[in-house]
């Protein structure tokens, strides 16, 4: 099976968290995008966000950074997920996403989210409990509005 690496980045303030509506998937996700091959998850994280919802941020780390360097490190995901892509127009068989999962917090005070046609909208806790929301978005949409403080 095809497999590509990709990064997703809950954008999480004042106890909301920014989702869209994907518009192959039709299901509500946090920015994120395929990794460049000149990037490593962090650079293509900050890079989705700052280009899906036009907000620079700062990853919220949620494991250990180790001490002994070298090799270099960069700041650890709050998942790794391995998700199933149905066939769509860019393959022609379905494929898999392995996703680098960041929590992530706004560098600006103005938080508008863009009105560009894939519904932006700011989730609180009530809002993530729509059934409309997967359960793995609302579980880590949760977990980043709580590690945003």
């Amino acid at each position: 099976m095809h497999r590509h690496f990709t990064v997703s980045g809950f954008v999480s303030i004042g106890g909301r968290t920014a989702l869209h509506r994907h518009p192959r998937l039709r299901i509500w996700l946090p920015p994120g995008g395929h990794i460049e091959d000149d990037e490593d998850p962090v650079q293509a994280v900050l890079r989705e966000v700052l280009e899906e919802c036009g907000l620079p941020v700062e990853i919220l780390p949620t494991g250990p950074r180790f001490i002994v360097e070298p090799p270099g490190q960069v700041i650890a995901p709050a998942k790794i997920g391995v998700y199933d892509i149905p066939r769509d127009g860019k393959l022609d068989e379905p494929h898999q996403h392995i996703d680098f999962v960041y929590f992530t917090r706004p560098l600006v005070a103005d938080t508008a989210l863009p009105d560009d046609g894939y519904d932006w909208t700011w989730f609180d806790a009530a809002a993530l409990d729509s059934p409309e929301v997967n359960g793995d978005v609302r579980e880590l949409g949760l977990a980043a509005i709580a590690a945003a403080g």
